[in-house]
């Protein structure tokens, strides 16, 4: 079964954009969770009305309610494409890009920074451990017109808290990332965040951990941090444990809620359905991160966040007219950075979850696992495998659930920390 392409953009939709006039960013709404009204930002995205001011575009963005995290090898340029096509609203966020990476190839910036104008709102997190070079890179990346800088403060990996000294390890220093983010924020024409753990090793209390925001926020301005609930073992634990074998403790994220009314907090960990979104949400939460399960389960979970968490209409498009338009958009880079770069296999990985669930699912990856051997284009990638799925389920709209029943968040008052004093702050060793 062909098939059928019927709805296919322009290519010059997906063209990748630099802008390269200075970004300007406007805060409409400076508290995440009171308000609906969106926040502004000089950006060129083409899925989003535009206000001229002063000669700069403008866009109106929904505060960060919800957000996909990033993730090393997964939140690449395709998925988050794929994952645009799903919501319009939710906030994405970039791989970690490290600042070294930026600064020593700044003459091949695009392969690391380019993206398609409709990924706005976007978010670039970098990683490193010298202010030098994260300033630069910092500096550098002004030119992609991104929406918001984060820096990585949460990786547990050995290459980055380890061997790179940054990443989780950067908690242990609070002072040292209020220098880095007040370079940071000094380079930058947007906001700027921090994603961080609750603690690392045994220095995990809550008051260390309020220690690590108190500084951050009072030596720079820093006033949004994403929160993943859980501490981090920088030995013992591969990354993939560190995301498991720490508990969750929900309750330090509320714990800063309560004591920080001047910031905003995104709670990141363990969150895997729109339910609990809204439930962390009605709990307080000012935004929420979800990360693998955005990635595994991306049309049913994405499919509803528009709806269910942004209060607007989805766009209606069904997976078979997701798919035309993200095959325009992947065949155009198809090989763009010299042969293989990027591959057929890299732009499809995105796709592979795509039917999680669905009749035809296992059929449909054994198809996918052949047909990467000797397609060259998703065109006839698709062609050759889109026959493995019922017509049923490529031309369903997205459908929205009656909520459910989440008791996640609301048993916490009796484990809440202890208020926090600022007064009595502890000092990192």
């Amino acid at each position: 079964m062909a098939m059928k392409l019927s709805v296919n953009p322009p290519i010059s939709l997906w063209a990748p954009v630099r802008c390269f006039k200075k970004c300007r960013t406007r805060f409409l709404n400076t508290s995440y969770g009171q308000s609906n009204r969106p926040r502004s930002f000089c950006c060129q995205s083409q899925m989003h009305p535009v206000v001229l001011n002063d000669s700069l575009s403008q866009q109106n963005f929904f505060p960060p309610w919800f957000s996909v995290a990033p993730m090393m090898d997964w939140t690449d340029n395709y998925y988050r494409t794929l994952a645009r096509l799903l919501s319009k609203h939710a906030w994405l966020y970039t791989e970690m890009v490290v600042s070294e990476t930026i600064v020593h190839q700044k003459e091949n910036l695009d392969r690391f920074l380019e993206f398609p104008p409709e990924q706005h709102p976007i978010v670039l997190q970098i990683g490193g451990s010298n202010i030098s070079n994260l300033a630069k890179a910092t500096e550098l990346a002004n030119a992609y017109c991104y929406d918001e800088i984060n820096l990585n403060c949460g990786c547990p990996s050995g290459k980055v808290a380890g061997h790179g000294c940054f990443g989780v390890r950067l908690m242990l220093n609070p002072m040292f990332v209020a220098e880095a983010m007040t370079a940071i924020a000094a380079n930058s024409n947007v906001p700027v965040s921090v994603k961080c753990r609750i603690g690392v090793d045994d220095q995990d209390s809550y008051d260390e951990l309020c220690t690590f925001i108190d500084t951050v926020a009072s030596h720079s301005p820093t006033k949004h941090f994403i929160i993943h609930a859980r501490k981090a073992l920088l030995s013992g634990l591969s990354p993939a444990e560190n995301r498991k074998v720490p508990p969750l403790k929900y309750e330090f994220y509320f714990g800063l809620l309560r004591d920080f009314p001047e910031l905003q907090f995104t709670l990141n960990g363990g969150i895997t359905s729109i339910d609990e979104v809204n439930a962390a949400r009605k709990q307080g939460a000012h935004g929420v991160m979800v990360g693998r399960a955005a990635y595994n389960s991306p049309w049913s979970l994405l499919g509803e966040v528009d709806s269910k968490v942004f209060g607007v209409a989805g766009n209606g498009l069904s997976r078979r007219q997701i798919l035309e338009q993200f095959q325009v958009y992947a065949d155009s880079l198809i090989g763009k950075y010299g042969p293989g770069k990027p591959s057929l296999r890299q732009v499809v990985k995105p796709l592979l979850n795509f039917f999680h669930s669905e009749p035809g699912n296992g059929l449909w990856k054994r198809r996918a696992d052949f047909a990467l051997r000797h397609c060259k284009t998703v065109k006839s990638f698709l062609e050759e495998t889109l026959e493995a799925i019922p017509d049923a389920v490529l031309d369903s709209s997205m459908s929205v659930r009656d909520p459910g029943s989440v008791e996640t968040f609301s048993n916490l008052d009796d484990l809440m920390p202890p208020y926090y004093s600022r007064e009595e702050e502890l000092v990192y060793s």
